[in-house]
């Protein structure tokens, strides 16, 4: 069997992957990438001068770096240490749990447009453009409300003008590509800029805040913004809003899986010609699939305003491209997507502790962020290559773990559960 005969019968293999396989694939991975990551640091330890009491010794050779402290305290140390006494939610624990929140809405963006097979690039931009709506609309209805009754009404108010306008401005490159055959990759980049520079216009001079030299509205009220529970009023996050992007996980899941507007997407996203010939509206189904995503990448912004920050503030970090990563990881499946962006909110908290608690370059803590989520991620992303590339036929076959043959599961969907198909060791 010549290498490429044995290249695609291992994608054919990865493209058939159980889910429980793909979890130990996962977890492989991250092994993997910690030990690669462990060479790295003593290699770097070993590079640096440092006085003989500061050096940890292995194998009788002393580095600089100490790799089993550097990922305590990515790990561990993002998570507030929970193994030691006095654990509080407070401080970095709720740093990652913010992050997972965010990271949750704007992976199930990137992965709705994923699963209709098309690339939304411009979650960013819809985040950017559904934050200053959700400010804006939240700043309008707050005088006729206070109180408890103005948090159980406004909130939910500012992230409904959120999704608004979030899907509006992910409908237009969604009309391009469907009416006038315009690349949706480039035209959500472009968008991207766009919904920088206006907001940034915007609240530099139209809706500027009068009383700060920063390029931001008007501070929302205390109570507009999403209530605290167990963690610290000043620690930017709130487990409702967890629990709401938790419940999103499962909507968006039920509504791909089981709903003929999810079956009319995921036939999009694998056979469109054949999709088409069934009767599914193939322009329809594109602006409502990218619809729905701008909508989600705008409730990542109305939460970034009402949970984050109070107030919108030019410069948006990046969780928007993020949540690109967060996607791939998850294989586009919305139930992944949660179990990827805790990994990234951990992650993102971890980065922070290293470099305070640890003499390791942040350059090199970078690094091996990187390494987790590149050595994680790949398998996924040759899966996604794997169910473009390959023929029919060798999709269709894969070796079972147990040296015989199986038939691959007849599916709708690039990665929910199977509809039907032999599978184990039964006889064609």
């Amino acid at each position: 069997m010549s290498a490429g005969d044995r290249a695609r019968d291992v994608l054919a293999r990865l493209v058939d992957a159980s889910a429980t396989e793909r979890i130990l694939i996962s977890l492989a991975s991250l092994v993997l990438a910690i030990a690669v990551g462990t060479v790295l640091i003593l290699v770097a330890g070993r590079m640096t001068t440092c006085s003989a009491q500061s050096a940890v010794y292995y194998f009788n050779v002393g580095f600089c770096y100490d790799p089993v402290l550097v990922f305590d305290r990515l790990f561990l140390g993002a998570l507030g240490d929970p193994f030691r006494g006095g654990w509080s939610p407070d401080g970095q624990f709720s740093i990652a749990m913010r992050e997972t929140t965010l990271l949750i809405f704007t992976g199930l963006s990137v992965a709705m447009a994923f699963r209709a097979g098309i690339f939304n690039i411009g979650t960013q931009g819809q985040m950017i453009v559904g934050g200053l709506a959700a400010a804006l609309g939240t700043l309008w209805a707050s005088p006729f409300l206070s109180g408890t009754v103005g948090t159980l009404v406004l909130v939910p108010f500012g992230i409904l003008v959120g999704a608004v306008f979030g899907g509006l401005y992910g409908m237009i490159p969604g009309l391009l590509k469907a009416y006038a055959e315009a690349n949706e990759v480039i035209t959500t980049i472009m968008l991207n800029f766009i919904a920088g520079g206006v907001t940034l216009y915007l609240v530099s001079d139209v809706f500027k805040d009068p009383n700060s030299p920063a390029n931001q509205t008007v501070p929302l009220p205390d109570y507009a913004q999403f209530p605290a529970v167990l963690f610290g009023s000043r620690q930017d996050f709130s487990l409702y809003a967890l629990l709401f992007g938790v419940v999103m996980l499962f909507a968006l899941y039920y509504v791909l899986e089981h709903t003929s507007f999810g079956y009319d997407v995921r036939t999009s996203g694998i056979q469109p010609e054949a999709a088409e010939y069934g009767g599914v509206d193939a322009a329809k189904t594109i602006v409502s699939s990218f619809a729905l995503s701008g909508a989600l990448g705008g409730v990542a912004g109305a939460l970034y305003v009402t949970m984050v920050i109070g107030k919108f503030q030019a410069g948006v970090p990046a969780y928007g491209f993020d949540g690109i990563t967060v996607s791939i990881l998850a294989g586009n499946n919305p139930l992944g997507v949660g179990f990827a962006a805790l990994l990234f909110g951990v992650l993102k908290s971890g980065t922070t502790v290293v470099q305070f608690a640890t003499d390791v370059p942040p350059q090199l803590v970078g690094v091996l962020r990187g390494l987790i989520i590149l050595f994680v991620a790949m398998p996924e992303f040759f899966r996604l290559i794997g169910r473009r590339l390959l023929p029919e036929e060798d999709k269709s076959r894969a070796v079972a773990t147990d040296g015989g043959e199986r038939i691959a599961d007849s599916r709708a969907s690039s990665d929910g559960p199977s509809d039907g198909g032999v599978s184990g060791g039964e006889d064609e």
